[in-house]
């Protein structure tokens, strides 16, 4: 038991002591006894492994956004230098106890029909539209709606983040979800998220979202 909590700095033991004087002082009720238990505490810290599927079309920003999610946090404002994914790349971030491996896919016309062979096992799909590009929107939510039709997709929840919404000329959150047509979408829960890959506005939102949201596989 000692080592599920050994990467925070304490032990069992101690945050046991230290739920109890917090009891204590706030009176007791049944979710504080649950987490009292060895049970309750080792499950808050258990490390939950997930596997992410980063997709949209080409110049939308997506690897950007996973090397951003990769340096974390502290460093989002920090500028990252990237080349057109020609395969795919693959990265791991963490977000608290979830601990995430993220697969990029590259987004050029021939290398979309290849997507469906990084479906399998994914718990979530961040799909990184450019809301700048007014011309290929509508291009965008084909090849959507196109992936979450696979059955190998079933299980995946759905981050839809609304790249460069800080240009003057992008669509609006709401243009965007009506031109997605993610009201459609009632297999599965979704969100939409406004971002800018440079500056890093949003991608933490949308992490916490997915942690609190995919599901076991």
């Amino acid at each position: 038991m000692r080592n599920i909590c050994a990467g925070f700095g304490f032990t069992v033991r101690e945050e046991l002591k230290r739920l109890v004087a917090n009891s204590a002082r706030g009176g007791e009720n049944d979710e504080r006894r649950e987490v009292l238990t060895m049970g309750g505490v080792a499950s808050r810290f258990r490390k939950k492994d997930v596997r992410l599927l980063i997709a949209g079309l080409d110049s939308a920003g997506k690897t950007t956004i996973l090397y951003k999610l990769k340096k974390g946090q502290r460093q989002l404002e920090i500028p990252v230098n990237t080349v057109p994914t020609m395969n795919f790349n693959v990265e791991n971030c963490r977000y608290k106890n979830v601990h995430f491996s993220v697969w990029d896919v590259g987004g050029q016309d021939s290398l979309r029909p290849l997507w469906r062979h990084y479906y399998t096992g994914t718990q979530g799909l961040i799909y990184v539209v450019d809301s700048n590009d007014r011309d290929r929107v509508r291009k965008a939510a084909e090849e959507l709606h196109k992936m979450i039709l696979d059955n190998e997709m079933r299980f995946a929840s759905l981050l839809v983040l609304a790249n460069k919404t800080d240009l003057p000329h992008s669509l609006s959150v709401e243009e965007v979800t009506r031109e997605m047509r993610l009201g459609e979408i009632k297999d599965r829960e979704w969100k939409i998220q406004p971002t800018c890959a440079i500056s890093g506005d949003g991608l933490e939102l949308g992490l916490k979202w997915l942690a609190a949201n995919v599901k076991s596989i």
